[in-house]
């Protein structure tokens, strides 16, 4: 596999894998559950760029200029890394016969970054044990970076699947 082949896969495959898990976001607000809201995460990056890594709460800290669209990038731009380190981690033999396992789990192990990182950052504790819901929080968590997981695997089946590999 050629450096540029195995990069437009990870491309196709992380950008895949993350409007899997945006298309599951949008299914959580029609039912009426709260999701990140990717304005904070651009908002964060800014403050970052300006030595501030912690918030007591990032709704409450001054907007970023651009910050919906900043959050946005981030949050493909992390799809990216992703995809990359499950190939890093598997092996890219993984992209001539994807298997569910590794990308399931990758996605599962994956939700260690918000509840480890982002929330801390944002304020909202490790494990989200500054809100009010902390474990429904984390599940939840858990269940979007599953489907991100699930997502890694089903755009590596359909980039094989597309190049007439299975």
């Amino acid at each position: 596999m050629t450096i540029s082949s195995l990069a437009l896969s990870i491309l196709f495959i992380g950008i895949g894998a993350t409007l899997v898990m945006d298309l599951w976001t949008v299914l959580l607000r029609r039912l009426g559950v709260t999701t990140l809201n990717y304005a904070m995460v651009g908002r964060w990056a800014g403050h970052l760029l300006e030595g501030r890594w912690r918030h007591a709460a990032i709704g409450k800290a001054t907007p970023v200029r651009g910050e919906l669209a900043w959050g946005w990038l981030l949050h493909y731009a992390t799809g990216l890394i992703f995809a990359a380190l499950l190939v890093a981690v598997v092996g890219t033999h993984w992209l001539q016969g994807p298997t569910a396992g590794p990308a399931l789990l990758f996605g599962v192990v994956s939700v260690f970054v918000p509840l480890c990182v982002v929330q801390p950052a944002f304020g909202a504790g490790y494990f989200a044990s500054h809100t009010p819901a902390p474990l429904r929080n984390c599940l939840r968590s858990l269940a979007t970076h599953g489907v991100f997981g699930f997502g890694l695997f089903l755009s590596a089946i359909v980039l094989v699947e597309g190049r007439g590999f299975a």
